[in-house]
């Protein structure tokens, strides 16, 4: 797995996900949003690390019994013990929340473990517990039932699909109260310095708004009068 510089992960902490869309839009990147996934706590910080998967496949009731939850190699056991810190357990629960993908001790133990966060397309159990942990954390639903209920956990760290988005091991997974959203890997660190600087010149137009002045010109910066202004701005703001 690709190890985020701490550079790149600190700016990303910095960013929204919707200028992220914006960046990845502008690359021809149109379906990296994870779809119908909402923060457990609106509070919760924002979630920034490399994607770790696990994938759900249907469960066959003979192979899916209580009795699996024994075998210390069980893909949901060894991706909780597996993700390495400073990653993101995203998990393909087929967007069927109708089973947990995980519960509060499980979620718990991630973050002991120094894992970034959490998500999945399905929903989680114990969600009032987990939303006290200040641990991020992304799901559909709460989820009452057990995962073996309707999903069997096959294999981890594959590429998968959540939420409709393509999630390859690595790339990086960015969350926050407007969802979470999937950087290929290999344009981590360029989205992170273009976001960086989009975030600063939106900052500066926000305040121009907030003034009285009009988009026109201003957002986009057609007006050199709006270029001029923001390096003023960004000097005096140490931006």
């Amino acid at each position: 797995m690709s190890k985020l510089s701490d550079t790149t992960r600190n700016k990303l902490k910095s960013v929204s996900t919707a200028t992220v869309a914006t960046a990845l839009f502008k690359r021809g990147l149109r379906i990296q949003t994870i779809q119908d996934v909402h923060p457990l706590n609106p509070d919760q910080p924002t979630l920034v690390g490399e994607a770790f998967t696990l994938r759900y496949m249907p469960a066959r009731e003979d192979l899916n019994t209580i009795e699996v939850f024994r075998d210390r190699a069980h893909p949901q056991r060894k991706a909780i013990e597996e993700c390495p810190p400073g990653a993101v357990l995203v998990m393909d629960s087929r967007k069927d929340a109708r089973a947990a993908s995980a519960g509060a001790i499980l979620v718990t133990r991630l973050m002991k473990r120094g894992c970034a966060g959490v998500v999945t397309d399905g929903g989680f159990r114990d969600a009032a517990e987990i939303a006290k942990l200040g641990f991020p954390a992304f799901h559909h639903r709460p989820s009452a039932p057990t995962n073996l209920t309707l999903h069997q956990a096959i294999e981890i760290n594959v590429p998968i699909g959540c939420g409709d988005a393509p999630v390859f091991p690595g790339d990086v997974i960015l969350g926050d109260s407007d969802g979470v959203i999937v950087i290929p890997a290999h344009l981590a660190d360029e989205i992170a310095n273009e976001t960086f600087e989009m975030t600063a010149f939106e900052d500066f137009v926000t305040e121009q708004v907030h003034a009285g002045r009009s988009i026109l010109g201003l957002y986009p910066a057609t007006d050199e009068q709006t270029l001029t202004g923001f390096a003023a701005w960004r000097k005096a703001k140490a931006r």
